[in-house]
């Protein structure tokens, strides 16, 4: 296996974006949804990890409020999961968000979804409230991680 790279994609590419959603998520998404989702969106971020030549994953995040990074979608594809891609994904995007004077990092997750709670938790991230997400019918469970902690620089094998 090769080294997991990210790169920083320019926030516009939106049918990349969908694109790569795609491949991981359900029910599918195009290009003019993510754009309706980023628009007026501060500080987006998009990033692409790759092994090699190939896309492993991606990470969409915009500025939640001054001081608040938020991480929207973060997706590891299937043949790449437990490779640690989330892992360099989200510390990555830690710290970019840092070098540019955020003081965290929030995401949000629903509870049916335990590969992500999992990897909360492992990455520092503390359960800081819930909300009631009305598209989804669900509870969401909401992640921080205070960024003044160290970033740890070697991904966790299991993520």
């Amino acid at each position: 296996m090769g080294k997991i790279v990210t790169d920083q994609v320019d926030p516009k590419d939106t049918e990349l974006m969908a694109h790569l959603f795609n491949q991981v998520f359900r029910p599918e998404r195009d290009g003019d949804s993510f754009a309706r989702r980023l628009e007026s969106r501060m500080h987006p971020l998009f990033m692409v990890a790759r092994i090699d030549n190939e896309a492993v994953g991606f990470y969409v995040g915009m500025e939640l409020k001054p001081a608040i990074h938020f991480s929207w979608l973060c997706g590891v594809m299937p043949d790449a999961r437990r490779m640690g891609v989330a892992t360099v994904l989200m510390r990555d995007a830690m710290g970019w968000a840092q070098s540019r004077g955020y003081s965290g990092l929030r995401f949000e997750c629903t509870n049916d979804k335990r590969p992500m709670l999992h990897f909360g938790i492992s990455q520092g991230f503390n359960i800081i409230g819930l909300r009631w997400d009305e598209e989804r019918l669900q509870n969401l469970l909401i992640f921080e991680r205070n960024l003044a902690e160290p970033i740890d620089d070697k991904p966790n094998e299991q993520s």
